[in-house]
């Protein structure tokens, strides 16, 4: 093959992708409502289960947490906790105990048009690549986060079902901290109807976010308080220490009803201790004394038990995934989110730079470690590269289909009469083939997973039709669906009311975040 003939075969492949039409939404309801239908891996007996917990109320009780909060730290102490020099908190154990159990154990989050996701014992959902400040794409390369960029993640969000609610997949830097929030908000419900995230950096912050989400829903103060619209995440400050943003965000939205998502990031050898035992029992404490915060202000404000442990790379420092020790902690979480009976979060990741082997191999070995594990929400699913400094465009669409991948698996095998085969099998001869029988003639449309990207056809005909690799395959398809997005339609007078609560916010001076 001459190179005008390969740059022409490949511009013809491109072409042929630029045409195709994009099936994922085939399965919409299905991916909006996939359930975990595999056994649970487990790697802790009961009696080292209920010895890590116990140790886990140990450290709450005779170590304590730091809260830097005043109001949090008002709230425990009006609950029972005991504070101490040093704005410690202890926690007795019988109270955790008691507070955690008034934790729902399911929820229904809602979004726009009447969709609604359930999140309880066996629900399984992926959620997006988050808090990048980088993105990349195989054209531009790597180049700090904008609001262009967080517009289209947030677009490719709702176009693929099997993401079903939105996350902070960048971090658009040429918005002013004071008035990310209301631009970051009005970007997700003018190009969504998914669940969208609030930043919880401050109660002005979440108050403006969720004066946004009201009106692009049409919702009360009343309505919005008595379901759930929208849902942040808190992240510790591992080891022992709970800040006042994130303590802040456990209080604003408990009181308001909206569920918040309590992950410890316990990186075994840095902010936990080496031991993968260890790390659980630290993160366990540090999970449950944000749920109990939560109980305090509002008992029975919906909260997800999160867990995100990995360990770092000993000669560097820096956080790595996708490694045994991070699926063996992750199976362990998943045992003590059971065991305390709170739907829960984990996470994959990757420390690859690049959407290659290494980042999808470390991807996906820590997306089965969840999935095993028993996750409920599974964060960082599609696109992350360099432990979270990075969102690829191209690893975003190639993620998601491990995704779909796994989410298909969940579906039950049918076992009808007609499926077993016998007539099937009878009506083809000894040495003969299955292409034509009647079975295969009624259910080949649409018995097999239709894959996003990847090409299942022959050397000849890949090499015919330009030899297009995985990456420029997924680079021609979020490619395609952005040139064809179209958002949905608010209605005219929440639209305009939108725009003149953000315009007016903005004249206010927006919400600095707290320190």
């Amino acid at each position: 093959m001459t190179a005008e003939t390969a740059t022409s075969g490949r511009r013809r492949g491109r072409r042929r992708l630029a045409q195709e039409t994009d099936k994922s939404g085939a399965d919409a309801a299905f991916y909006h409502a996939v359930r975990n239908t595999l056994p649970r891996a487990e790697v802790l007996s009961a009696d080292e289960l209920e010895s890590l917990h116990r140790t886990s109320l140990r450290v709450l009780e005779e170590l304590g947490i730091r809260v830097l909060n005043d109001e949090a730290r008002e709230l425990l102490a009006k609950a029972g906790c005991e504070l101490r020099d040093d704005m410690m908190v202890h926690f007795p154990s019988d109270l955790v105990t008691e507070l955690v159990a008034k934790a729902p154990r399911s929820m229904v989050w809602h979004g726009g048009e009447g969709l609604a996701i359930e999140i309880g014992p066996d629900t399984l959902h992926f959620g997006p690549g988050a808090g990048c400040p980088n993105v990349t794409d195989v054209e531009r390369g790597r180049r700090a986060g904008s609001l262009k960029e967080y517009v289209d993640f947030t677009q490719l969000q709702q176009h693929f079902d099997i993401i079903p609610f939105l996350g902070p997949s960048i971090e658009p830097q040429d918005i002013p901290v004071h008035e990310r929030h209301l631009i970051t908000a009005k970007v997700q419900v003018e190009n969504s109807v998914k669940v969208p995230w609030v930043f919880a950096r401050g109660t002005g912050q979440v108050l403006d976010s969720f004066e946004i989400i009201r009106i692009a829903r049409g919702l009360s103060e009343d309505e919005f308080k008595q379901k759930i619209w929208c849902y942040t995440v808190i992240n510790t400050n591992s080891p022992r220490q709970i800040d006042i943003p994130m303590a802040q965000g456990i209080i604003d939205f408990a009181r308001w009803g909206q569920p918040t998502v309590i992950t410890p990031f316990c990186l075994s050898g840095a902010m936990a201790p080496i031991t993968e035992a260890g790390s659980l029992t630290l993160s366990h404490a540090e999970a449950m004394a944000g749920i109990a915060l939560a109980q305090a202000t509002n008992p029975g404000a919906p909260v997800l038990y999160g867990a995100f442990s990995s360990n770092v790379n000993m000669k560097s420092g820096a956080p790595v995934f996708g490694t045994p020790e991070h699926i063996r902690t992750n199976l362990g979480a998943g045992q003590l989110a059971r065991h305390i009976g709170i739907p829960w979060r984990s996470a994959t990741g990757t420390a690859g730079n690049a959407p290659d082997v290494q980042s999808a191999a470390e991807t996906q070995l820590g997306l089965w470690g969840a999935v095993l594990a028993g996750a409920n929400v599974i964060f960082h699913s599609a696109g992350w590269l360099e432990g979270g400094l990075t969102i690829s465009y191209e690893k975003f669409i190639m993620d998601l289909e491990v995704c779909q991948t796994i989410a298909q698996v969940m579906k039950p095998v049918e076992a009808t009469p007609e499926a077993l085969g016998f007539d099937a099998i009878a009506e083809v001869q000894p040495g003969g083939h299955f292409f034509d029988a009647r079975q295969t003639m009624a259910r080949y449309s649409n018995q097999f997973y239709e894959p996003l990207i990847r090409d299942w056809s022959n050397f000849g005909q890949w090499e015919e039709a330009g030899g297009v690799q995985t990456v420029e395959q997924a680079q021609a398809m979020w490619k395609k669906t952005l040139a064809e997005f179209t958002p949905p339609q608010l209605p005219p007078d929440r639209s305009e009311a939108l725009a003149a609560f953000v315009e007016r916010r903005i004249r206010e001076g927006g919400a600095p975040p707290i320190d």
